[in-house]
Formats: structure tokens, C-alpha cells, sequence
């Protein structure tokens, strides 16, 4: 029997960043089962050519477009490739981040911060900036951002990371007022300690530091991609029509 859920995605189009591994691919495949029409951005061929073939292997509509997020034109000529496509944008996950090593703060160069600024943050920004017109043409929807963990609390020798995270939130929320009586709703996400590429990045790749990053989680274990996944389908799903501005933090219980 269908949900209320899966009809509020019918013949519905999204639009993710960061789409190719990770979070951002598990939530293609997600939106892709629910009848959606997927557009995964990304700035690696490779991944995103994996992600095309996970979805399409679930039976799932995509397209793949190359995108640096911290360009304007980029963004925009992606969201245009996706209207001369499909005709419509209603959903948007706003997902591509880059993680950096454990750094004190006098330690982090000036290029790693704007790093994280240009891609965490600006690219938040420039997705929601061209987004949002699309969105109101297409009679409302619905943007997701992913900040973190670190979005709402402090992480020794993540200052840039942190700042940008908690920039995200900030964003969105101002954002959400902004169209709150526009019939579109944007909220966050904020995942914990994730099984993904990221995860490998910063644990060292070794079963020591993995283990490491699994004792600070009071649910046992890190997460999954899919469960990610799960929450970013459930505040763009009609089961959420009353939550805008909202962070849905998805950490085991890392942040209570």
C-alpha cells in the first residue's frame, strides 16, 4: 500500500550535491525508490559515474553533472541542465562538504579556512541562491543542508570544520523564515561519526583509529549512509509539513 509519504514524491525531480559517494549517493538511491527523478552533482567524474549506476541499478531515474559548488555559474548552469531535463526542481540537498585534519586553530592555514568556507558554506549559499527561484515555480518543496555534530557543539582541532557546520545552521534557519509562507521548508541535517569515505579520512584508515571514533558514539557503532538518508527523505516528505527550520541531528547520541 502506498504512504502518504511515497505519493508526495510522485513525478517529483531532486537535486543533490556531493551526489556520488557517501550520504549524497545513499540519498539519491533513496529518493530514487520513492519514484523520484535524481540529479546527483558532483566534482569527480569517477564518483559520480558510480553513483549514476547505483541508482540505476535500483531502477532509479538520474542524471550526473559536473559542478564545482563554489562557482556561481557552475551551480547555475547545473540547475538549469536540470530544468531543460525534467522541466522542474522540487527537492534539493544541499550535501557536498570537505572534512580537514585534526588542526589546532593557530595551525590551520589560511587557504584550508577558506576552503571549508567556499565549499561548506558558500556552496550552501549558491545552492539555496538558485535553487530556491525553481522551487517556487514548481508551487513549493522542500531543501535539506547538511551541517554535522559539529554544527552544534565544539570539536578539539576542528575550528574551521566547526565554524563553517555551524554557518550552515545559521544559513538555514534564517533562510527558512525568509519563505516559510512560500510553501517551501529548509532544514538541516546533522549527521555524527558516518560509515563513509570522510569517515576513512578521519580515522586514518586504520582499525585503531576507527574504533577510536566509535567509542565517542553512545549508541555503539557509527552510522550508515542509508539512515542519513532516511531523515534527509523524511523532512522532504509531506510526514514533515510542519517542520522548517528544524536540525535533525542524526549522531547516536554523540552531541547529548
Amino acid at each position: 500500500m502506498e504512504t502518504k509519504e511515497n505519493k508526495s514524491f510522485k513525478g517529483k525531480v531532486a537535486f543533490i550535491t556531493g551526489g556520488g559517494t557517501g550520504i549524497g549517493v545513499a540519498t539519491a538511491v533513496a529518493f530514487a525508490k520513492e519514484g523520484v527523478s535524481v540529479v546527483i552533482v558532483g566534482s569527480s567524474d569517477k564518483h559520480l559515474e558510480e553513483g549514476i549506476n547505483r541508482i540505476k541499478q535500483e531502477g532509479g531515474e538520474a542524471l550526473a553533472i559536473k559542478c564545482d559548488v563554489r562557482r556561481a555559474e557552475d551551480v547555475k548552469a547545473a540547475l538549469d541542465q536540470t530544468i531543460e531535463v525534467y522541466g522542474r526542481l522540487d527537492y534539493a540537498f544541499n550535501n557536498a562538504g570537505v572534512d580537514h585534519p585534526g588542526t589546532p586553530l593557530a595551525d590551520i592555514t589560511e587557504e584550508e579556512f577558506d576552503r571549508q568556507m567556499n565549499i561548506n558554506l558558500k556552496g550552501v549559499f549558491l545552492g539555496m541562491k538558485y535553487q530556491i527561484p525553481l522551487i517556487l515555480k514548481s508551487g513549493g518543496g522542500a531543501i535539506v543542508n547538511t551541517s554535522s555534530g559539529a554544527g552544534v557543539k565544539g570539536f578539539k582541532g576542528q575550528a574551521a570544520y566547526t565554524a563553517v557546520k555551524h554557518g550552515v545552521i545559521g544559513l538555514t534557519r534564517s533562510a527558512a523564515l525568509d519563505y516559510a509562507t512560500y510553501n517551501i521548508r529548509i532544514n538541516v541535517v546533522a549527521p555524527g561519526i558516518i560509515d563513509t569515505p570522510m569517515m576513512d579520512r578521519f580515522t586514518g584508515g586504520t582499525e585503531e583509529g576507527r574504533k577510536g571514533a566509535i567509542s565517542q558514539e553512545p549508541i555503539g557503532r557509527a552510522g550508515t549512509p542509508e539512515e542519513i538518508a532516511n531523515a534527509v527523505i523524511w523532512l522532504c516528505s509531506d510526514a514533515s509539513s510542519f517542520v522548517t527550520g528544524h536540525t535533525l541531528v542524526a549522531d547516536g547520541g554523540q552531541t547529548v
